[in-house]
């Protein structure tokens, strides 16, 4: 399994901001990321379309180039969980950054910031820096298909000993 691990990604699922009402008043979010083959996802958070999680996810990562999706549902005890929108990320930027010497940088720099653009789910600027010497993202992912809704993200990179690294990508 080793052979295959480039590192491990942390995903703090932060918080998410005016999620859409699936319910009477309100919805009881959730969120779940996919990477590949491998799913996870956050508790419930009940009767609340401002909802923070601060949980995280850690994936494994063995191919940078599979995009990361986010699916946000409302639970309901008695059908199936409503959709509240959906998002993906790109961590290649990331992954790359990850690749460099950051050793004499010192923490607080912001080493690459990413643009919005139609390409990106991106709802406003996103940096990539260095912090408690790792490398970090903050990200904000536009909702789509659906009315309204945002989710926040943290990232951060573990590098596993005796993992393949990242000199092949």
């Amino acid at each position: 399994m080793v052979e295959h691990l480039l590192g491990l990604l942390k995903v703090k699922v932060v918080k998410g901001v005016n999620l859409a009402v699936r319910d009477v008043s309100s919805s009881d979010p959730y969120v779940v990321l996919r990477m590949g083959k491998q799913k996870l996802k956050t508790k419930v958070i009940k009767k609340n379309t401002n909802p923070e999680w601060n949980e995280e996810l850690t994936l494994s990562v063995e191919d940078p180039n599979l995009p990361i999706k986010v699916n946000v549902y409302d639970k309901d005890l008695f059908s199936r969980d409503d959709s509240m929108g959906h998002a993906e990320f790109d961590i290649r930027p990331f992954v790359d950054v990850v690749k460099r010497d950051l050793s004499n940088v010192p923490n607080g720099t912001v080493v690459q910031k990413i643009i919005p653009s139609r390409q990106n789910f991106l709802a406003e600027e996103s940096a990539i820096y260095k912090a408690e010497g790792k490398v970090m993202q903050d990200l904000a992912l536009r909702l789509k298909d659906v009315e309204c809704g945002e989710v926040e993200l943290r990232l951060t990179w573990v590098t596993i000993p005796g993992a393949r690294g990242l000199e092949r990508y």
